[in-house]
């Protein structure tokens, strides 16, 4: 929100008080916090460096047959010297001029005036046009002032240039009061005269009404309100003979200021009303009202409408809209419509200052796109009790600026009237919350400095009666925080002793954990998705693996296709997946951490019905299409289930598990593996069935890897870390290939081989497998490698050889395996 320093100082005396930086930190003490102040001059660069000076004389040049010399007194002991090539200079004149170091604008750009030379003669600085000025567009010659000018006066004093500030104001949504000049001036008078060293007795000047009255009334509009929920408060008035034109320069002035263009005067003035009082308003051209009434209520669904911005909208059941008895002519607290706005030929209008319900117009502003400066008051909560205020307020200047008469008496339906919230309030507890003892006095000078009337006092406390504008003060806590912030949260002072508590850090941190594996797989090439928890139960119609009775049904789904809650996190992967090939997008490694529900009606407990429910956190991880992209450099190779084996493997490592494998194929996986611990499955992967891919018309195969994170984190409780020294002996490779049967698994070979040489085996791994018509049909042969390294010594031949027989005797023994 954009404050004006110039305008907020029309309603309190300030003037040069404060330096500008130090009445931002003052609205900033007391929760207005200032995010930006920008200086802005009426003209570019000030006129700095400009004086009025008075020609002395005036002599042709003697090289030129258009330039002049003149002398210029511009109240120094010596008169200037300037070369000017105006027509119109005349010794006598009053004119402004530009000194030496002056910086003067054509458009944007500055340029400086220097002594020189012109044809020979020194020219000690410039007699200026209006144009070279910023003061208008003429450059048909200088600029002659009026002859009562002085020498030596600053042009911008002479020219009377305004000088102001923009303040930019990060405003909290609950600080409705605040949304307006009078709102800020109303909290800084409450600071200032709360201040220890105050100079004086700051008054808020609001600005007085007191001479509206109403001309006739030949002009009536009579207003009903049908939906008084929505709309607690609505008054209007009539003014006749206005003459629609462009606004006084003061007036623009303001709302340029604040970056609010000027339109004409009657949308000017309805404009600098709401950000003066931060009530809106709004004008309808009075003979486009037909039947002369004005209807609040809400139009059927789907009724068309045309706002403003000349586009049509179909408009919700639950909009409120400002009628006549045929159609619609505003959205309520929103946007007007086309057919009954202010234009050039408008001869009477009917000026709107209501009260609307913030839901009502923040859904309606939403639904639609609409952000205005109205909706943006109106969200937050209007005053009801100002209606009548801004009316007149706008009345008096709409007379003063565009003439007419007011033409009816103010009409004001208030059903329902809202009153002053009473609030009870304690000392103890203002000591308490704040944690210091503030006077007494110093509190009640403060609210009632923020205008909380006090109904009684006690020594326990005060009864207190607190203002409608006020929509988010309701509490005693709420009064305590206005305490505060007009008392100052820096002047709290910091208790010498804190006493505090320790408290015991949860070990692993989950947050930790899940961030290094997060880290670890986008730094891999993978993308993290996040797909919602509610899915549709249809899946579960078409897949036995999942079982319908133990889905968490949603009672009042949005829809069916968001009924129940996931009990697995790959049909949203699947989804995700689809949606990026069917924009071409072939190539693609997601992964996400999200939780899968299940009801499991065996545990229910009349102690704890949560129990019969059970909340899994997982990691889900889809690989799907090629590895890289195809080059001169890299061949196309394609993702496959060991790409998903080795990521799945490197995180378990990383994180230090240890598991059991196992090979699986169920209804999701057509081929894959588990993992586990202790009898507790840490993961299932493999490459996703047919069956199930075509559900979701995926036709490339997907690798799906499903890691229970909860049991990940249960097992890194109970995970120590031990540090092994690098040895400094060298490692040594041997080889065997093994003739072996085809249901004998790699796992049966390394396991056996741990079993057999736990000192000095450091890593067993397959590197070659030969299956063909050159053995066996029932057989397969693994080329097996062997790391073998000491500890505390260089291995020798003998204990190498001695170790490799060992090797052989347990796979021919146990295995049946022969050496090729």
């Amino acid at each position: 929100m954009k404050i004006s320093y110039n305008w907020l100082k029309q309603y309190i005396d300030i003037n040069s008080d404060f330096e500008i930086n130090a009445l931002s930190k003052l609205l900033t003490d007391c929760g207005l916090e200032v995010e930006g102040l920008e200086r802005v001059q009426s003209v570019k660069g000030g006129l700095e460096g400009v004086i009025i000076g008075k020609v002395i004389t005036k002599e042709s040049h003697p090289n030129s047959d258009h330039l002049s010399i003149t002398t210029v007194d511009i109240g120094q002991k010596e008169p200037l010297n300037i070369v000017c090539g105006a027509s119109n200079v005349e010794a006598g004149q009053m004119v402004p001029v530009a000194v030496i170091g002056a910086t003067l604008y054509d458009g944007d750009n500055p340029f400086k005036i220097k002594r020189s030379k012109l044809r020979g003669v020194v020219s000690e600085g410039m007699i200026c046009a209006e144009d070279e000025l910023g003061l208008g567009n003429s450059h048909d010659g200088i600029m002659v002032l009026d002859p009562s000018a002085i020498p030596g006066t600053p042009a911008k004093d002479y020219f009377n240039l305004e000088e102001d500030y923009i303040i930019e104001i990060g405003l909290t949504p609950n600080r409705s009061d605040a949304i307006s000049h009078i709102g800020v001036a109303r909290d800084l008078c409450a600071v200032l005269n709360n201040l220890e060293n105050k100079k004086k007795t700051y008054k808020l000047l609001i600005p007085s009404v007191d001479n509206f009255s109403v001309d006739n009334n030949e002009n009536k509009i009579d207003v009903e309100i049908e939906n008084s929920n929505d709309c607690p408060r609505y008054s209007g008035i009539t003014i006749s003979g206005i003459k629609v034109e462009e606004s006084p320069d003061w007036l623009k002035k303001r709302l340029e200021s604040i970056d609010i263009r000027p339109v004409n005067n009657i949308v000017d003035i309805t404009n600098f009303v709401m950000f003066e009082t931060g009530q809106p308003l709004h004008s309808f051209d009075t003979d486009k009202i037909k039947g002369n009434k004005i209807i609040v209520k809400k139009l059927p669904k789907d009724t068309p409408f045309i706002t403003l911005d000349n586009i049509e909208r179909k408009l919700s059941e639950n909009d409120l809209m400002i009628c006549n008895p045929e159609e619609g002519m505003c959205i309520a607290g929103v946007f007007g419509g086309i057919d009954s706005g202010i234009s050039e030929t408008t001869k009477n209008i009917f000026i709107e200052s209501a009260c609307f319900d913030p839901k009502t117009v923040r859904k309606t502003s939403k639904l639609h796109s609409l952000k205005t400066d109205a909706s943006f008051r109106f969200e937050r909560g209007t005053d009801p009790n100002i209606t009548i205020y801004a009316l007149k307020r706008a009345a008096l200047l709409i007379k003063e600026i565009c003439g007419g008469n007011i033409s009816s008496d103010i009409v004001d339906v208030y059903p329902k009237h809202i009153d002053n919230k009473i609030v009870n309030v304690y000392y103890k507890n203002i000591d308490r919350l704040i944690g210091k003892f503030i006077d007494r006095k110093t509190i009640k000078n403060i609210l009632l400095s923020l205008e909380i009337k006090i109904l009684n006092e006690t020594d326990e406390g005060l009864k207190l009666s607190v203002p409608t504008y006020r929509v988010d003060v309701t509490r005693e806590a709420d009064i305590i925080e206005e305490v505060l912030r007009i008392y100052g949260y820096n002047n709290i002072e910091i208790p010498s002793n804190v006493n505090s508590t320790l408290t015991y850090s949860e070990k692993p941190d989950k947050e930790k954990i899940n961030n290094i594996i997060s880290d670890f797989l986008t730094n891999n090439g993978f993308y993290e998705i996040m797909n919602n928890s509610l899915t549709k139960s249809e899946y579960l119609d078409k897949i036995n693996y999942y079982k319908s009775e133990n889905s968490v049904k949603i009672l009042n789904p949005l829809s069916k296709d968001l009924n129940i809650l996931r009990q697995t996190l790959l049909f949203g992967g699947l989804e995700s997946i689809i949606r990026n090939i069917n924009r071409k997008i072939f190539n693609l490694k997601f992964y996400e951490f999200g939780k899968s529900y299940q009801l499991l009606p065996e545990n229910i407990s009349k102690e704890n019905v949560l129990s019969k429910y059970s909340e899994v956190k997982h990691l889900s991880i889809f690989i799907t299409g090629q590895k890289n992209t195809n080059s001169w450099k890299n061949p196309e190779e394609q993702l496959d289930f060991y790409y998903l084996k080795a990521t799945v493997n490197n995180i378990l490592k990383r994180l230090g598990i240890n598991y059991k494998i196992q090979e699986i194929s169920t209804e999701i996986f057509s081929e894959g593996l588990s993992y586990s611990y202790k009898k507790k499955t840490i993961t299932e992967f493999g490459q996703v069935s047919k069956k199930i891919l075509k559900i979701f018309g995926i036709k490339q195969p997907v690798f799906y890897a499903d890691i229970n994170w909860d049991v990940i984190l249960e097992n890194l409780k109970f995970q120590k870390t031990n540090y092994k020294e690098v040895s400094k002996f060298p490692e040594v490779r041997r080889d065997l290939a093994l003739l072996i049967d085809k249901k004998i698994k790699f796992a049966d070979i390394k396991n056996l081989a741990f079993e057999t040489e736990k000192n000095i085996l450091k890593s067993v791994s397959l590197f070659d497998i030969y299956e063909g018509d050159k053995i066996d049909s029932d057989k397969k042969s693994y080329a097996v490698n062997f790391i073998l390294q000491g500890k505390n010594k260089t291995l020798t031949d003998k204990i190498i050889d001695k170790t490799m027989n060992k090797f052989i005797k347990v796979f021919e023994t146990k295995l049946n395996a022969r050496i090729r």
